[in-house]
């Protein structure tokens, strides 16, 4: 009786295989390590992270500008009013008190201002001053003469209104010179390629 032969993997490629001559030379050979055990799998990558980009330093102190035109203004006319009520209690309406302080008022009002409304603090700081003046000035005969002794002030402490309008209008200036540099210096770093306009 005739015993069929097993075939042993040597014989040849089982079905579904291609052919030897068809594998890519690394497919025939195990690799090296093949021996020893499972390749060890490979580790996940690291999510990219992307440097953190270069901030302002946070400004200590008074808060940054957000006033527009419009709140700039009613900020300084309201504060000289009610400070023009508390000279009026406190030191008895004297003028050089109340132009002391007009002059922090004037700026507070050039630094709280936006960037994008700078140039209305010097004119609004002027009106404010003579709002302020209301409650200094005597009103014994009426309209008139409260409008002769508004004017009156404003003749008498113009140093004070001038000293103040000069104060927010240096303000307003370096911060305004702050400002375009900022602006040329991100639009440089938008278009390194591109000289600042």
């Amino acid at each position: 009786m005739e015993q069929h032969r097993t075939r042993s993997p040597q014989d040849g490629p089982r079905r579904g295989t291609p052919p030897p001559a068809q594998l890519p030379p690394q497919a025939r050979r195990p690799p090296a390590g093949a021996e020893r055990g499972p390749r060890p799998s490979a580790a996940p990558r690291a999510p990219r992270v992307r440097p953190p980009q270069p901030t302002a330093p946070a400004r200590r102190g008074f808060p940054g500008p957000r006033l527009t035109g419009l709140g700039g203004g009613l900020f300084c006319a309201l504060a000289m009013y009610l400070l023009g009520w508390l000279d009026l209690l406190l030191f008895d309406a004297s003028l050089t008190g109340y132009g002391l302080l007009f002059l922090p008022v004037c700026a507070l009002t050039a630094l709280w201002v936006r960037d994008n409304d700078l140039l209305t603090a010097p004119v609004v700081v002027p009106i404010a001053f003579g709002v302020g003046l209301v409650p200094l000035t005597d009103g014994g005969a009426g309209l008139l003469a409260r409008l002769m002794g508004l004017f009156t002030g404003l003749a008498t402490q113009a140093a004070w209104l001038y000293g103040g309008t000069l104060i927010a209008g240096v303000i307003v200036l370096v911060r305004r010179v702050r400002w375009v540099r900022e602006r040329r210096r991100r639009a440089a770093g938008a278009a390194p390629g591109q000289p600042p306009r």
